[in-house]
């Protein structure tokens, strides 16, 4: 979680200070300020898709309403909302913004100031996602961290302060892993009423190798779209076997182009083949 507190404090001194641990050093609690994250949403409502190389940006919008007598000028403090797995005091993961989001304020009053906030949670699978654990259900939280910092040292004395408040129970966003599902049906072209057999591979992205891997013992459903038509119908369902290979057979009827569909599962997000198009004579 200190992560984005020491992005935000990027600077010779303040690394200089790193470097001999400061950081590391317990300080005293201030109180933390009276913030408010409200109406979290965290990539749209929708999953967290991610692959094995490709960055993926997230986008994040939330209500913040603050006291009006603080201004948070994302140099020596900033807020914002994060995900994280785990609990709130013993985070396995988390994922924090890399840059400061854009807020708009929408209504003020005497003693707050409420702002509508976007912000964006960048997950690259080499630097975000080590094991099979961070697919699934993550939450959502609030944050506040202050740094206040007087290192000119030539009176011999220099002082670093800091501060970091979390506010969870803002959502429970999901993080599945990016599937890849291929067809390929035999012979081509068929004849009309003899047997085609149809092949292919479920995968999913493993982030601790970086690749992906077979994804045995799921349900797959073989699918057939005839020539001049829009829309595919379901012929079986078959089950993956050793490293996520498929094999099944249909006849072959007319021509038209043949695909699996995987649904998906709570930790791996659904695919479906390109088509591969046979045709009958």
């Amino acid at each position: 979680m200190w992560g984005y507190m020491r992005k935000l404090a990027i600077g010779t001194a303040v690394s200089g200070a790193l470097a001999l641990g400061v950081l590391a050093a317990p300080a005293a609690q201030a109180a933390s300020p009276a913030l408010t994250f409200a109406g979290v949403t965290v990539n749209k409502g929708k999953a967290i898709v991610v692959g094995t190389t490709a960055k993926v940006k997230v986008p994040v919008t939330y209500t913040l309403t603050r006291p009006a007598d603080l201004t948070i000028d994302y140099k020596s403090n900033f807020a914002g909302v994060l995900i994280y797995r785990g609990s709130l005091k013993d985070q396995d993961n988390s994922i924090e913004p890399d840059a400061a989001p854009v807020c708009t304020t929408k209504a003020t009053t005497s003693t707050t100031v409420t702002e509508s906030c976007t912000e964006t949670l960048v997950i690259d699978p080499w630097d975000s996602l080590y094991e099979a654990a961070d697919a699934g259900t993550w939450k959502a939280a609030g944050f506040y961290g202050h740094l206040d910092q007087d290192l000119d040292d030539s009176d011999d004395e220099i002082s670093l302060e800091y501060g970091y408040s979390m506010w969870g129970g803002l959502g429970t966003p999901k993080v599945q892993r990016a599937a890849k599902v291929t067809v390929n049906a035999t012979p081509e072209p068929a004849r009309a009423g003899k047997t085609l057999t149809v092949k292919g591979k479920l995968t999913r992205a493993n982030w601790g190798s970086g690749t992906y891997t077979g994804y045995a013992g799921q349900k797959v459903t073989l699918q057939f779209k005839a020539k001049g038509t829009s829309t595919y119908k379901t012929l079986k369902t078959v089950t993956t076997g050793t490293g996520g290979a498929l094999s099944t057979t249909t006849k072959a009827t007319k021509s038209g182009a043949y695909r699996f569909v995987f649904a998906g599962t709570s930790t791996t997000a659904a695919k479906s083949a390109v088509g591969d198009y046979v045709e009958v004579k």
